[in-house]
């Protein structure tokens, strides 16, 4: 237990003392905040490329749709350049459409948008250009010519377009509760989904980060040759336990000291900024020009929000099951990491021995997405129970919506299984691997490893 002790103290306080620690524990709350709020600012207050109307608009369906398109189109994006409105006859129209190609091909145009007959009926619209691959922006040339198709259709049917549109535009505010085992919640449900997208995704850097960094201190001991003075007074069960308990701890310690100062930052955050009546009215304005500035301003008046509305609540019972899902699973992927370093002799080889591993781990990153869409799904079920995806998917559930403690318990099980498992066969590796210079182990004699390792 001393030597156990000693070796827990050297991992701790060696990283805790360095100087990127210590700026990545004061930075990390704002590089977080800079993650999750760059996508809105960059994404959500954008109607497309801002050049997005300089297209060749090709109208064959002799109704003049092409005019009125293209009037749309400088209406909703007054800072690009305007459309250039071909009208042609149909029998030209995939001629006319290569001669727009080649423009495209210029860079004399963004792109070209034919109109014909299916268009007036309200069935297609064909656009070729260089920013196809841009969703938003092939989304918004489709609503526009979609607008104008529809003005058209309710103009010839006798209806006043301009009371419809009036009409759709009408504002509803939804008001979303969320419903527990014992009643109605407190909190905000934006707050609830961003709590559990903010979990999954600070365990999810903190097995990878702290993983790895076990993972090349195993490698550097066993480079330098360091390994076989310490394994001289230090059996390697020793070892690798207080490797992976030492930075363990160092992960919590950065994580409990983001959730201080992150929570220090949100107090003030709505002070900096401005009043939140102030902010609020504001950020209604989302023009184009001041798109920024009000994404700005929209993301102080989300804060403002959240604190008003109060942050959700987390059960102590909860709060213990997601420590929990940390620790194992942090547990279960260090001892595989630690595995990798053992196995190998060069910071070459030990990115391709890794793989597999973090394989493992972005397959978990990659389902976080569609579950937090549907946390209620048989995916979310599975994946919330698998041991090597529950320590990231379950935190992601339990935030989100009630889970069944018998799904808690089970998940909390499978990990403590295959932990015990991960550490049995790392251990047997780590113990043979440390010591084992020259070519890198194949399978067969990994597996060699394992069964007679002492």
């Amino acid at each position: 237990m001393g030597k156990l002790l000693v070796v827990f103290r050297r991992e701790y306080l060696e990283r805790v003392r360095s100087r990127w620690f210590i700026i990545g524990t004061l930075l990390g709350p704002a590089f977080l905040l800079l993650i999750v709020g760059a996508p809105r600012l960059m994404g959500d207050r954008s109607d497309g490329s801002r050049d997005v109307a300089r297209i060749d608009v090709i109208d064959a369906t002799g109704t003049g749709l092409g005019n009125r398109v293209a009037d749309a189109l400088r209406a909703r994006y007054p800072f690009s350049r305007a459309p250039y409105v071909r009208t042609v006859d149909p029998s030209k129209t995939a001629l006319e459409e290569d001669r727009s190609v080649l423009r495209v091909q210029r860079d004399e145009v963004l792109g070209a948008l034919v109109l014909d007959s299916t268009t007036v009926r309200g069935d297609s619209v064909h656009y070729a250009g260089r920013n196809a691959g841009s969703h938003m922006d092939v989304d918004a040339i489709r609503n526009v010519v979609r607008n104008v198709v529809l003005a058209d259709q309710m103009a010839s049917a006798g209806i006043d377009a301009k009371r419809v549109d009036e009409f759709s535009h009408i504002r509803l505010d939804m008001h979303v509760q969320k419903v527990g085992d014992k009643g109605i919640e407190k909190g905000n449900p934006i707050a609830v989904i961003l709590l559990g997208y903010g979990v999954a995704l600070l365990l999810y850097m903190m097995i990878v980060v702290y993983g790895q960094a076990i993972m090349r201190s195993v490698l550097e001991e066993k480079s330098t040759r360091v390994a076989e003075v310490v394994v001289s007074s230090v059996d390697t069960d020793t070892l690798l336990a207080g490797k992976i308990l030492g930075v363990g701890l160092v992960a919590i310690t950065q994580v409990v000291s983001w959730i201080v100062l992150g929570a220090a930052a949100l107090m003030y955050f709505p002070q900096i900024m401005g009043s939140g009546d102030h902010v609020a009215g504001v950020a209604d304005t989302s023009s184009a020009a001041g798109g920024a500035m009000a994404g700005a301003q929209g993301g102080a008046s989300a804060a403002a929000a959240l604190m008003k509305a109060g942050l959700p609540s987390i059960p102590v019972w909860a709060t213990i099951a997601l420590f929990l899902c940390f620790v194992l699973g942090f547990i279960f992927y260090a001892s595989l990491f630690a595995a990798v370093g053992a196995m190998v002799n060069s910071q070459e080889d030990v990115q391709q021995a890794a793989t597999p591993v973090m394989l493992l781990l972005v397959s978990s990153a990659i389902f976080m997405g569609p579950i937090m869409a549907n946390p209620t799904s048989n995916l979310a079920k599975t994946m919330s129970i698998l041991p090597t995806s529950a320590p990231i998917i379950m935190p992601l559930r339990m935030t989100l919506v009630p889970v069944p403690w018998v799904e808690i318990v089970g998940a909390l099980a499978g990990v403590s299984a295959a932990c015990a498992a991960s550490i049995w066969i790392s251990g047997r590796i780590y113990r043979v691997g440390l010591l084992m210079y020259g070519k890198k182990p194949t399978i067969r004699e990994l597996a060699k490893w394992v069964k007679e390792a002492r």
